[in-house]
């Protein structure tokens, strides 16, 4: 695992050590080794967390003729294979290394090579006689890549701030962008929130040559052509043999490997199947939450003692989630993140890399086969539709009256969410459970006009169908965008390798072959799942309901953390910036710490957003719009809303 920088310099001179200074940005992703290689074209560089023959590997690596340069950052299960594939063909070998196997791969066939590799990747290779760089992402998008075109020259990078390097690379927010930000919690498919920087779509690669640049699609989910099972049976069968074959390769590795433990079905899932392929028993990490509600440790310990597994926890609370880690946490974040269950990763993260180099994880399983408690709502919300629109507002301005708890998310916040989101049409209302800020709100806070980018990914929903086309909008945007992103940022924070066994390719095009009633049954969500696992597993872990591993932000911020926040979000910070009304911002703060209503996920989001406008110096355009009328979308909760 590795993270990788480089930009191209074909029409102007170069500084050479800036090319160092893109990688020391990123050196928490590779501590073990550092290393560059410049011409007068370009500049490549990369840093190496050890994983696969740790005693050679260095990057980045040259062909013998110095030809190809390439610079490669994941992890590719079966280079073994291709290895063998390629000695038949001629190539000969100097390390052990799955990043020398692609770059005989991209020798011998290519672009049409990528398609080839099973695993997590990104990586950039240069052709020094075709004066041709090409960039490349994985199927699934596990590993990131950003990069930036200014007249003419490329720059990219595993994260934003190795971009940022470069003076001359603006620092403009995304307005466009930002409305996402506000209504997702995150910013969906190539955009970000730093104007111009865009994200190698998952699945793509990327042509740089003379100034011009490239975009190809090399893969695509619905393109698999496989069957779709007949029975529930043929299916668990299948799935079975895919998910022992996923779990067997992601724990290869010449350094320690663990397990994340949450207690659930997921996580618990690939400990079963790690457990099978370990000769000795493997180390497990969990985060518990004692004395609240949401606590999961009596589920982990549980499947901690089933599988005999060398078990460490980390309890969060005040003492652990301090403001300074917030603070840490936000530079690591790289780009900003609303999703407070980042928090709970970093410090599992930090935890794990104590003990171990590469950890699997359970992601990734609630997109392919239907887990999220949203996907019911969806299906109830239909039903709710129905009755007449006058008595649902009565009902939500019923809700509104409740007292905001302090749980993390408590009924008055669920039935607010749901009853609001019934007045919105189905898939506006299916993201706006995912997220926080209605469109009508986000029309109030932000001081320049709506953006149309969530729009039109809205519009590619198909109108009527069953649970399947959120599911697929969801793989293709919160998972990529907001999951992985935030896994990837917290774990290489701290120099450790996670790995999704769920998200081997040929799982997700299994996945895609399922028929919905495969997946959600009356209230029961992931059925083929859970009916693979139920002679396998407690009925205690089946049975319980899905808590995700995230805070209890609406109680913290009103705690320990309100301290940070209103020193971050206060009024001449806000109105310097000049992106959000402070007048509305202000009132959210008021009532969320009045306990009128619960807006501790839309103060989070906004939290990670300033902490990154002031680390990294964002500007906004002042070119925009008066701001928008005065909030009328607050004293209620969610009750005024006209919609």
């Amino acid at each position: 695992m590795c993270g990788i920088a480089g930009y191209t310099h074909a029409a102007r001179p170069f500084l050479p050590e800036r090319i160092y200074q893109a990688v020391a940005s990123i050196i928490h992703r590779g501590p073990d080794d550092q290393g560059a290689w410049q011409s007068s074209t370009v500049s490549l560089g990369a840093t190496r967390l050890r994983v696969i023959d740790t005693a050679a590997g260095g990057q980045p690596v040259t062909s013998e003729d110095g030809d190809y340069v390439l610079v490669f950052n994941g992890e590719i299960y079966n280079h073994s294979e291709l290895r063998r594939k390629l000695i038949a063909l001629g190539h000969t070998f100097r390390t052990g290394c799955d990043t020398e196997v692609v770059l005989h791969a991209f020798m011998e066939w290519d672009t049409a090579c990528i398609e080839k590799l099973h695993g997590m990747f990104a990586f950039a290779i240069w052709r020094e006689s075709r004066r041709r760089l090409v960039l490349a992402r994985d199927r699934m998008g596990i590993k990131p890549l950003y990069y930036c075109l200014i007249r003419g020259e490329l720059y990219f990078g595993s994260e934003v701030k190795s971009i940022f390097c470069h003076p001359e690379v603006p620092r403009w927010i995304d307005l466009n962008a930002l409305d996402s930000y506000f209504g997702l919690n995150y910013v969906p498919g190539a955009r970000t929130l730093a104007e111009g920087i865009h994200k190698l779509m998952p699945g793509c690669f990327l042509t740089w040559r003379d100034g011009e640049i490239t975009s190809h699609t090399y893969w695509k989910v619905d393109r698999a052509d496989l069957s779709a099972p007949t029975t529930m049976e043929d299916a668990t069968t299948r799935l079975d043999h895919l998910i022992s074959q996923s779990v067997k390769e992601h724990l290869a590795a010449d350094v320690p490997v663990g397990v994340w433990l949450s207690g659930g079905l997921d996580s618990s899932t690939i400990l079963h199947y790690a457990s099978k392929q370990s000769v000795t028993p493997l180390k497990t990490f969990s985060i518990t939450f004692e004395g609240r509600e949401f606590n999961e440790a009596p589920y982990l310990r549980e499947m901690a003692s089933r599988y005999g597994t060398d078990h460490h926890e980390l309890d969060l609370g005040p003492s652990t989630v301090t403001p300074d880690s917030v603070t840490e946490l936000a530079y690591y974040a790289d780009e900003p993140n609303a999703d407070a269950g980042a928090v709970p990763v970093w410090h599992l993260s930090r935890m794990s890399a104590k003990q171990v180099t590469v950890a699997l994880s359970g992601e990734g399983a609630d997109e392919l086969f239907g887990g999220y408690i949203t996907y019911l709502a969806d299906k109830y919300a239909r039903r709710a539709r129905m009755v007449p629109r006058g008595l649902r507002r009565f009902s939500l301005q019923g809700a509104n009256r409740l007292r905001a708890s302090n749980k993390k998310i408590g009924l008055d916040y669920k039935l607010q969410r749901f009853l609001y989101g019934t007045m919105l049409d189905e898939r506006s209302s299916h993201v706006y459970w995912n997220g926080t800020f209605s469109q009508r709100q986000r029309q109030e806070l932000m001081m320049s006009a709506g953006g149309t980018h969530l729009l039109k990914l809205l519009a590619t929903i198909p109108v009527g169908g069953d649970v399947r086309r959120f599911m697929a909008f969801d793989q293709a945007y919160s998972l990529p965008d907001n999951l992985l992103v935030k896994v990837d940022r917290m774990s290489m924070a701290h120099s450790l390798e996670v790995r999704p066994a769920f998200l081997d390719h040929r799982i997700v095009e299994f996945a895609a072959t399922l028929p919905a009633k495969y997946c959600i049954r009356g209230r029961t969500l992931k059925l083929l799942l859970r009916n693979l696992m139920k002679d396998k597993l407690p009925q205690s872990v089946l049975a319980k309901k899905k808590q995700g591993l995230d805070i209890p932000v609406h109680d913290w911020l009103r705690g320990h953390l309100k301290p940070l926040l209103l020193d971050t979000l206060n009024q001449r910070t806000v109105e310097e910036t000049g992106i959000v009304s402070w007048p509305y911002l202000e009132s959210l703060i008021r009532l969320h710490m009045e306990r009128k209503a619960n807006y501790g996920y839309h103060l989070w989001g906004m939290l990670m957003l300033f902490l990154w406008i002031q680390q990294w110096k964002i500007e906004c355009r002042q070119d925009l719009e008066a701001p928008m009328a005065a909030s009328s979308d607050l004293s209620g909760g969610l009750s005024s809303v006209s919609v």
